[in-house]
């Protein structure tokens, strides 16, 4: 051993943390427990949801203004609060829409701002613009922050054979349980009826009595209150004196004194009829025909999901076992815990799955016991990333889950590479302490640099600085964090579990088999004992465990003693055959031409079989929104009669085949039916509503693709004339705007609405392809009626426009006088006309209002005598954005269609357009959000080549090499692009952009390790052959060095790329595995395809391409470019 440990010892390396650790077992073991301790410990407190919350810094301004059109709300409250808001710094942009009653604006800061003081300087500068809003208004202007947690994660829905006050009860029961819970941050109650005590006033009896609204308004409110009248010393005592006078009863309102006026008392019941109530209806709801309360439930933000959901539900069981009438139906829908545990799940089984196959060929290269070393930097790497990532307040979303995915092969590289050449240290008679050493010490440095290179290729994706990425970011920082885990655990770990554990074992021995047959006897055993006893789930792991252990005595063994003996040796010898062809004579020109060659006609390929080039995956939707427009004007019970009487009933009738699949359908109507993603609103919307259907999870659909569902739809939804549908679906990733989306703004509104109505008419009768309707925002025909004031006569009278308005407002709006107290709760006592004469204009206009004079005397005037009727329309909604009035053409592109060439060819069609001066044309939506990302994603990848290229400059001191592993990287596209063409996948931006990065940091691993053994191996060659320092090595000699390092290094470089294909294979293609329930019941629930494959599928794809095509570079090009290389070095030494 002496001897052979002597021989080594020409260039030997060691490196430091490895030996002490190789040193320090025992406190390397206790490490590794501790570790995998907490890392279970934070795997299950770390909350987990669908995507991750994203924060973009993004300010609300609402303000209700009641009684005013579109344009008044843009003139009177839009506009002063834009123009403060514009002089905000790092804003990105201003969008305003402004509607009947209410105005909305929201100010999109760039990315870094802190939310707290966007919102602060929102607010400020609203505290600014307050000098120029209306003096009347009822409320301050509401500053909000939008963040995508502030969206319900379920809607709770009740309903039944009771009435909609039961229903009520019933709904604010849940509503104030769910509340309580920590991880909760509101529950909303819609669809429900509010009770008002209603004072409908007769215009005629008022007007005979001689009575004015402001003497019913300062009855009520003077006779209906509690008021303290201080204190009474009362000997040593002091009593509160207190003077009650609030109503006990809405019929007590009856009997209030309105005046008296020459002994006659006049009684509000002479005037007006007093009703307990309730609010006119602004909303309706329904789930499959049926009305429903529903509890909208919003988490807080950083809050388990899953456990959130899990409360809520044991809530509302504990409520209908113990509290609710048992016919109370109570159904939840809208269930994000039930989609993200789905997919969460999807996902851990794909890691299982994925590990499972890494480990399997671990164990044909390498055997069992070496298996297992390399196979424990897998959880060991992830329970070290989950305790950083805890720390650091990420949840586990899918973003993190897929990360560990990609990084499932890469985890193990590094392992592969230390494992491996400590064994084949060992094998050459090494001692396991002293293999151990050396065998890192050679690869430590290649091993970080790799590594170094893969997390530079990562890097530049953590500093996206959109929307995008503040979705995609937790993809870099996670395989940075595990890859770095990686890289601890192969350099500390592995080191000191292979000198204990380690052993070189002998294939040609066969074992005895009747140990592990003993073994499996007594699993057996204890799996029947289990199955008597009940522990089911137990049983059934031992049972598995038992029969693992049959097949890995009587198949696997073998197997792998066949393997690695036959095949192994036979592949070896195959390759080194061919390298020697590859490097002989004139080969290696061809060889290097021709992969160049392949590349250009491999970008040809694309060119002439474009694929289709989407943004974002294109997936089978779980959920599908129908948003449904009625002419601007329609009231909410017109809008619901709509809906109930054709539209529901055509869409339940066209949805009656798909009945399985289909989980709910709940309908909306006026209130809440916009989409939530613009922001929050209080606006009315009386002529809108919104159906939303739900489907089962994708592996419960019986190959159904809903996607044609939606297709139907769309065709069924033509059929409405004069109503305006939209059918969307629930994209993955965030939201980025219509596929086609083209803005058109300008200053002069007259002149934008004349360009858009013509220009979108053009533009739709070129029929283009794949345009499911050109449809526009602008929202026409709002009819009104105009009040024109003659000042002068209103003066005359000593009446003001102000005075005016307000008795109209009242009469019809109402005016909320008082509260009447209930209990705890209180109720709105509103005044106002009654029905009879609130929506007749001509009472309404003759109604004489009463006032005094200045010298105190009682003066009644028609409003008639005043002003004059006019008949018109307005706008339904005024938007503008970044200070312009702007008009948007948009559409959904139906399925099969490239909405990259659709914008092109409206690109085309609109170059050509006469567009007048003072408007301007711009395509957004998610056409501008694409060229963002495929420009950012162009620069990162620029950023990553370089920074690799300047790792591997220092680590080797030389430029050709950096130049071949760069080489490699641009030449494993090849692979890339012909997967794409031959299968006939997608080309999505982003997932594709993101694959080819990741690529490149995948790709120069095996490179810089071959490149840097080829460098040992050629030094130690030079010290054998006593080569002065400077000289080259003969020819014959360069090229044995580098055909013995590339079959060193064969079964290293096959095993990185295998396993990293094989941890991405099983979410490629969607194999989906329910591990729990294989050993729970032996049900594996399989299914091919899914959510999660839709969506990552393509980045999976492209890695996957590339590197089996790199693998070929790795083994074969880049020795034939090491190769070349040295030749023009000898070339140019001799030149000198």
């Amino acid at each position: 051993m002496a001897e052979i440990e002597e021989k080594k010892k020409g260039v030997i390396r060691e490196f430091g943390i490895s030996s002490f650790s190789v040193d320090n077992q025992i406190s390397v073991l206790i490490l590794v427990i501790i570790i995998t301790a907490l890392g279970l410990g934070a795997y299950r407190t770390m909350p987990k949801e669908s995507f991750p919350e994203i924060i973009i810094p993004t300010v609300y301004v609402g303000t209700a203004y009641p009684g005013n059109s579109p344009v008044d709300m843009e003139n009177l409250i839009t506009r002063p609060i834009e123009k403060e808001l514009k002089s905000l710094n790092n804003v990105k942009n201003i969008t305003s829409t402004s509607v009947q009653d209410f105005s909305s604006i929201v100010v999109e800061f760039n990315p870094g701002v802190e939310i707290a003081k966007a919102i602060q300087d929102v607010k400020d500068a609203v505290d600014k613009s307050k000098g120029e809003l209306p003096t009347d208004l009822d409320q301050e202007p509401d500053v909000l922050e939008i963040n995508t947690s502030d969206f319900p994660i379920m809607n709770v829905n009740i309903s039944g054979n009771y009435s909609e006050e039961e229903l009520k009860k019933y709904g604010e029961f849940l509503e104030d349980e769910i509340e309580k819970l920590g991880e909760i941050s509101k529950a909303e109650l819609r669809g429900t009826i509010e009770r008002e005590i209603r004072v409908d006033a007769d215009i005629y009896k008022m007007e005979a009595l001689g009575v004015s609204f402001s003497d019913i308004s300062d009855a009520i409110s003077q006779e209906n209150v509690t008021i303290s009248g201080g204190n009474i010393l009362s000997g040593d005592f002091r009593r509160s004196l207190r003077v009650t006078g609030e109503f006990k009863s809405p019929d007590e309102l009856n009997d209030i004194i309105i005046k008296t006026e020459e002994s006659k008392i006049v009684y509000l019941r002479d005037v007006a009829t007093v009703t307990d109530t309730y609010k006119e209806r602004t909303s309706y709801a329904r789930s499959n025909k049926l009305p429903v309360v529903t509890v909208n439930v919003i988490k807080r933000s950083g809050e388990n999901l899953l456990d959130a959901a899990d409360k809520i539900k044991e809530i509302i069981q504990e409520a209908k076992a113990q509290r609710f009438p048992q016919d109370l139906e109570i159904s939840i829908t809208n269930d994000q815990s039930k989609t993200t545990r789905a997919q969460v799940a999807d996902l851990e089984n794909s890691i299982i799955f994925g590990v499972i196959l890494v480990v399997l060929v671990l164990m044909f290269f390498l055997g069992f016991r070496n298996a297992l070393f390399v196979g424990i930097a897998i959880p060991l790497s992830m329970f070290i990333s989950f305790l950083i990532l805890n720390s650091l307040g990420i949840s586990l979303n899918l973003m993190v889950l897929f990360a560990l995915i990609l990084a499932l092969g890469m985890l193990v590289d590094n392992g592969i590479v230390v494992v491996e050449n400590i064994y084949r240290l060992m094998s050459e008679g090494l001692s396991p302490v002293r293999a151990a050493k050396e065998g890192v010490g050679e690869v430590a440095w290649p091993i970080i640099t790799s590594t170094a290179t893969t997390l530079a290729a990562f890097l530049p994706l953590a500093f996206w600085d959109d929307i995008i990425g503040e979705f995609m970011k937790y993809l870099p920082i996670t395989l940075i964090i595990v890859l770095s885990s990686s890289l601890f655990v192969a350099l500390v770990v592995n080191p000191a579990l292979a000198s204990v554990y380690m052993k070189v074992e002998n294939l040609d021995i066969v074992k005895s088999k009747k140990r592990p047959l003993v073994v499996s006897l007594v699993l057996t055993v204890m799996a029947i004992i289990g199955y008597i006893a009940g522990w089911i789930a137990f049983a059934n792991i031992l049972m598995l465990a038992a029969i693992l252990t049959v097949f890995n005595v009587f198949v696997l063994r073998g197997a792998i003693r066949w393997f690695q003996n036959v095949l192994l040796v036979k592949m070896e010898n195959a390759y080194e055959k061919t390298l020697a062809f590859a490097l002989r004579g004139r080969n290696p020109y061809l060889f290097f031409g021709g992969t160049v060659l392949l590349l250009f006609l491999s970008i040809a390929l694309l060119g002439i079989r474009a694929p289709k080039v989407l943004f974002f995956p294109d997936n089978q939707p779980a959920l599908v929104n129908i948003f449904i427009e009625n002419p601007i004007g329609t009231d909410t019970e017109a809008t619901n009669s709509f809906m109930v009487d054709r539209m529901e009933g055509d869409l339940l009738k066209l949805l009656e085949p798909y009945g399985t699949i289909i989980e709910s359908v709940i309908t909306q109507v006026g209130e809440g039916t916009g989409d939530q993603t613009m922001g929050p609103s209080i606006a009315n919307t009386p002529h809108k509503a919104k159906i939303t259907i739900s489907f089962v999870e994708y592996q419960f659909r019986q190959g159904i693709n809903t996607n044609k569902i939606m297709e139907e739809i769309r065709e069924m939804v033509e059929i409405y004339p004069g109503v305006l549908v939209t059918v969307n679906k629930q994209t993955n990733g965030p939201p980025v705007g219509k596929p086609v989306n083209i803005e058109v703004s300008g200053e002069n509104f007259e002149q934008l609405i004349g360009f858009v109505g013509q220009f979108r008419e053009d533009l739709a009768s070129a029929n283009v392809p794949g345009i499911e309707e050109l449809k526009s925002d602008l929202e026409l025909g709002s009819p009104e009626v105009i009040l024109n004031i003659d000042r002068e006569n209103a003066r005359r009278f000593g009446l003001s426009t102000a005075t005016i308005a307000t008795e109209l407002r009242t009469a019809l709006f109402g005016l909320e006088v008082s509260r009447f107290k209930e209990g705890e709760e209180d109720f709105p006592i509103q005044l106002r006309l009654n029905d009879e004469y609130r929506y007749d204009i001509s009472s309404l206009i003759n109604k004489k209002i009463s006032f005094r004079d200045k010298f105190g005397n009682k003066k009644e005037v028609p409003i008639s005598a005043v002003a004059d009727l006019q008949y018109g329309s307005t706008y339904g909604s005024v938007k503008r954005k970044d200070l312009n009035k702007v008009i948007t053409i948009f559409s959904n592109v139906t399925d099969g269609y490239n909405p990259t060439e659709i914008n092109n060819q409206l690109k085309e069609l609109v170059a050509q357009y006469d567009v007048p001066e003072g408007i301007t044309v711009k395509f957004t939506g998610e056409q501008e959000e694409q060229a963002k990302s495929t420009a950012f994603l162009m620069n990162a990848l620029f950023i990553a080549i370089s920074v690799i290229f300047l790792i591997i400059v220092a680590q080797f001191n030389s430029v050709t090499t950096p130049l071949i592993i760069m080489a490699s990287v641009v030449l494993s596209t090849i692979g890339v692009f012909l997967g794409l063409v031959i299968f006939n996948m997608d080309f999505v931006v982003i997932m594709t952009g993101i694959g080819i990065i990741s690529l490149a940091g995948v790709v120069v691993n095996n490179a810089i390790v071959l490149i840097d053994y080829t460098n040992l191996v050629r030094q130690r060659r030079r010290e054998e052959l006593g080569t002065p320092e400077g000289e080259f090595l003969p020819m014959d000699e360069l090229l044995g060095s580098i055909i013995l390092a590339g079959k060193t290094r064969l079964r290293p470089v096959l095993l990185t790329a295998i396993t990293t294909v094989l941890g991405l294979i099983p979410l490629a293609i969607g194999m989906n595995i329910n591990f729990g329930s294989l050993l729970s019941s032996f049900d594996p629930q399989f299914y091919v395809g899914g959510d999660n494959a839709a969506f990552w599928g393509p980045m999976a794809w492209t890695v996957i391409f590339g590197l089996t095509f790199a693998t070929f570079l790795t083994l074969v090009v880049v020795p034939v470019m090491y190769l070349l290389a040295d030749k023009l070095n000898m070339l140019i030494r001799r030149m000198k």
